[in-house]
């Protein structure tokens, strides 16, 4: 194996559709320990980000990865159409004992993109088994990011990912997402909360109510909106709106479910905001299998069922040894109070971001709830301008952050036209000792940009 490695030439595997040949090296994983990464030179990385937000329970956790023995021991693979499996009867009945009535049957697939593409056309089956089929429309936000099969991201506001993949796409309305940092003129974060609700209803009017079949928003924001959460009113107001024109509401909770902002659902922060059907992957799994979920009612489901079953599926729709991962996790995040944990560490977190913030001159807001934080770098903190985009500030700090033994995930959204922000969302079994450590290396990696950046003039 070593002669391949070795003799292999550069760029082969993911890395040659991401990286051109002129960038340097990523660090080579060699194995992973708590919330920290090690490469095969042995330096160790802090993952703050989680990866992509995703590695909840962190890396090498013995009872995740005695679960995945285990299971691969009696069977990896049967296929839902051939045979039932005990693995997702277990992952499916734990998971929605978390999330309660009204998401009470779980579809299972190996991602969120997936996930989200599930939700989309299984409501729309359901229309149509109803004597609804002229509803058909799906209004997303802009900017939002629900993930990158077409369907997805046809329903995802990201101007430059559509500028490139617009022709294979069906346009969507979308409406404003409530962003809480940069605020339209003479408007208050609530009031412009308000007015992103009124949007939704201007849409679904417009469009004509009886062929709106869904809205799709993430309850707390991801990469599109970094970690948005917007005020309560607009929960309430979002839902009344859903409710009174028979729109379906969907929550995107990829990045945002299993525990990550201190509740097990972003949704249950609103509890008189409950959407109709949510979306979960990442944390699901917490980076040990592939998965996602489409959580539906029992009562949709049992009428698609009724109308013939749901026309849609995967080779990996239900696998076995994923679900046996993903009820090992949530045996774990019940059993070890990782929604407490994520809970009380994302105070602690907020606190020492905010002393961050107030110390630093590039970093002009914070923002999230519990572990799912993100910060966002500016040229001006007083007038809120951004750093030349042309100089990709977000993937700068993240090269420097490596440096210095830092793990951190950013993504762009229309070319950056919203803001930059950067990711601080370490595994929510994260203790106060390691917080300190990552904002010890944050804190560097900081220091030195805003050096590079004063010493070119960007910045005073």
């Amino acid at each position: 194996m070593q002669d391949i490695l070795h003799s292999a030439p550069d760029r082969l595997g993911i890395q040659a559709f991401a990286r051109p040949r002129s960038a340097p090296r990523l660090p080579r994983i060699a194995r992973g320990e708590g919330i920290w990464l090690i490469d095969t030179d042995g330096n160790r990385y802090l993952d703050a980000s989680s990866g992509p937000v995703a590695s909840n329970l962190g890396h090498g956790h013995p009872r995740i990865l005695a679960a995945m023995e285990a299971q691969a021991r009696e069977a990896v693979f049967a296929y839902p159409s051939q045979f039932e499996s005990a693995a997702n009867i277990e992952f499916a009945a734990r998971l929605t004992r978390f999330t309660g009535p009204g998401l009470d049957r779980a579809f299972v697939v190996a991602g969120g993109s997936e996930a989200v593409e599930s939700a989309i056309k299984f409501l729309r089956q359901h229309a149509v088994a109803t004597g609804e089929a002229s509803r058909w429309k799906v209004i997303g936000r802009q900017p939002g990011y629900h993930g990158n099969t077409l369907g997805a991201l046809a329903v995802s506001g990201d101007d430059h990912a559509h500028e490139v993949f617009g022709p294979l796409l069906r346009a969507v309305p979308r409406v404003p997402a409530p962003l809480t940092y940069r605020l339209p003129p003479n408007h208050t974060a609530e009031s412009h909360a308000r007015a992103c609700a009124a949007a939704l209803e201007e849409a679904i009017l417009r469009e004509n109510p009886e062929t709106v079949l869904a809205f799709i928003m993430e309850p707390v924001g991801g990469l599109a909106t970094g970690a948005l959460v917007a005020p309560d009113i607009y929960y309430s107001e979002v839902r009344r709106i859903c409710t009174q024109h028979g729109v379906r509401l969907i929550y995107d909770e990829v990045m945002s479910g299993a525990g990550r902002t201190g509740k097990f659902l972003a949704a249950d922060h609103w509890p008189d905001a409950r959407p109709d059907v949510a979306v979960l992957a990442k944390g699901l799994s917490a980076g040990y299998a592939p998965m996602g979920v489409a959580l539906v009612p029992a009562e949709m489901a049992e009428t698609v069922v009724e109308a013939g079953g749901f026309m849609h599926g995967f080779t990996y729709s239900g696998h076995v040894m994923n679900c046996a991962v993903g009820a090992a996790v949530l045996r774990e995040i019940e059993e070890a109070d990782i929604v407490g944990n994520a809970a009380r560490m994302g105070v602690a977190l907020r606190s020492r971001l905010d002393a961050l913030m107030a110390a630093s001159p590039i970093v002009g807001d914070i923002r999230g709830k519990g572990l799912l934080m993100a910060m966002e770098l500016v040229a001006d903190r007083e007038t809120k301008a951004m750093i030349p985009l042309e100089r990709m500030a977000p993937y700068r700090v993240q090269a420097i952050a490596l440096r210095h033994g830092l793990a951190l995930y950013c993504r762009r959204t229309s070319r950056g036209a919203y803001g930059d922000w950067l990711m601080i969302s370490p595994p929510l079994t994260v203790t106060e000792p390691e917080l300190d450590v990552l904002v010890e290396r944050l804190t560097t990696t900081l220091d030195e940009y805003a050096a590079e950046l004063r010493a070119e003039g960007v910045i005073r």
